[in-house]
């Protein structure tokens, strides 16, 4: 199992609306595709210098080749973000291979 991982600060004017998009439209979205079986967002429990919130939102892929597929396809992978969230968020990504579960 691999996990797709994006980090994302946001800008704290638009954080509640854009934690309704992610949790209502984009995961729903992502989830839909033939890719991830699984999505996890969390909080980032760390006061950032640049202000703002910080989350991880996690999709689980059964394995590295539709893992990579989906890389290829999405190279920004919020790909259409509504224009209330344009330029108030950074992100970085991060792919994690599961070594054990327990």
């Amino acid at each position: 199992m691999f996990i797709f991982n994006i980090t994302v600060n946001i800008q704290e004017d638009i954080q509640e609306a854009w934690v309704d998009w992610v949790k209502h439209t984009y995961m729903p979205r992502m989830l839909s595709l033939d890719t991830f079986s699984k999505a996890v967002m969390t909080r980032v429990l760390v006061e950032e210098e640049m202000g703002g919130y910080t989350y991880s939102i996690q999709y689980t892929a059964p394995n590295k080749t539709k893992l990579e597929s989906f890389r290829v396809k999405n190279r920004n992978p919020f790909g259409e973000t509504p224009m209330p969230f344009k330029d108030k968020f950074v992100y970085f990504t991060t792919e994690l291979h599961i070594i054990d579960e327990q």
